[in-house]
């Protein structure tokens, strides 16, 4: 096992339009034994740092570092690393098994007889033990991603990597292998970097999640730090289903004024804005789960709206309500009745409440994660 440190990584692509800076000076560091993933929108750059860590492709500037080794320059089969695949990358006219030992035929001087040890027990641990003298076109997808997995546990590496391996299967399979690597990775215990746009696997698969836009990391943290405290609004908005609500407004005083609403903050929470804002127009933002519907008078902490929508989904129900020009999404549990078209009194628990800077989209109220770090300056 071995721990990765990536130091002002860029990767710059040269175009007819001219240069393409796709991984913008990323600095971080996965420890040994971490399943940290990266997580983001398409094109935010998160498969091409993956790949420069697989050697797959040149780092234009930075310093990529397995274990003790800086590997700049050095060969993909020579960095330690085994990686996973989204479309499983088997060669068809190969048994299950013939795939699994062709890379440990090429790259080591093991025997035969260990090599057939080693990929009798990665196919036990897969579950795929009756499948090695199959061909992939007679595998279902969940069988071809656990003979690709199996292929990477095979070479024994100090590191993982996995560029979105689950996104080609349906949904109830992908949760059975989120579970399944989940488990593979911890009696393993081989450091791990997983890619995906899917942040339920980010939310429930990692150690740490690193979040990327625009080639640059947003965010550094646990789960519950990213979604919990978000550094920014992008990745408020970006974690979590549904998204955050976020309004629009300026502050008087200590109150949040909107368009159809007012806040008002505590004093001391109202001064770390104040002191912290670069801009007159903020944007408050809370989850759809942390409002709170009250039938109880209305006061200068309740909002009133009109329930437009009703989406009951089992455990939860979705209520989608307007007041003035203002649309909001809250999540109730799923035994609570409500009803179209009636007027809902709910409050905003202060605990659960951010408020962003439009300039910066910094979020102004101080984080309690450790880890979150300031969103990049616009330029």
């Amino acid at each position: 096992m071995s721990r990765i440190e990536i130091d002002d990584v860029r990767k710059v692509y040269d175009s007819d339009e001219g240069k393409i800076l796709a991984v913008d000076d990323v600095s971080l560091e996965v420890k040994d034994g971490e399943f940290v993933t990266i997580v983001g929108p398409s094109g935010s750059g998160k498969s091409t740092l993956l790949r420069m860590i697989a050697g797959l492709e040149d780092i234009t500037d930075g310093k990529a570092q397995i274990g003790d080794t800086v590997v700049n320059g050095v060969a993909p089969q020579n960095r330690g690393v085994a990686m996973v695949f989204q479309n499983y990358a088997l060669y068809p006219h190969m048994t299950v098994r013939e795939n699994m030992s062709y890379g440990l035929k090429l790259t080591t001087d093991l025997s035969g007889e260990k090599i057939k040890q080693r990929v009798d027990e990665a196919a036990e641990m897969m579950g795929i033990g009756d499948l090695l003298e199959k061909k992939p076109e007679n595998l279902s997808g969940g069988q071809q991603q656990r003979v690709a997995t199996g292929r990477a546990i095979v070479r024994e590496p100090e590191v993982f990597l996995f560029d979105e391996p689950l996104s080609n299967l349906d949904a109830k399979l992908r949760l059975h292998m989120r579970t399944e690597l989940q488990r593979i990775q911890e009696e393993l215990g081989t450091t791990s970097i997983y890619v995906t746009h899917d942040q339920t696997e980010a939310m429930t698969m990692s150690d740490r999640i690193v979040i990327l836009s625009d080639g640059q990391i947003q965010q550094i943290g646990t789960p519950e730090e990213v979604y919990a405290e978000p550094a920014n609004q992008f990745v408020a908005n970006f974690i979590g289903s549904p998204s955050m609500n976020f309004f629009e407004g300026e502050f008087e005083g200590s109150t949040f004024v909107g368009d159809s609403f007012e806040y008002p903050f505590s004093e001391s929470i109202a001064s770390q804005i104040q002191d912290e804002r670069e801009s007159e127009t903020l944007t408050l933002g809370i989850r759809p789960e942390h409002v709170e519907v009250d039938g109880a008078a209305v006061d200068s902490g309740t909002i009133s709206a009109s329930l437009d929508v009703l989406e009951h989904e089992g455990s939860d129900n979705y209520l989608y309500l307007t007041n003035g020009d203002d649309e909001w999404t809250v999540r109730v549990p799923g035994h609570d009745h409500y009803h179209e078209g009636e007027h809902l009194n709910f409050t905003l628990p202060e605990e659960h409440v951010h408020v962003f800077d439009e300039a910066t989209g910094e979020n102004l109220i101080e984080h309690r994660g450790e880890t979150a770090v300031s969103p990049p300056q616009s330029a």
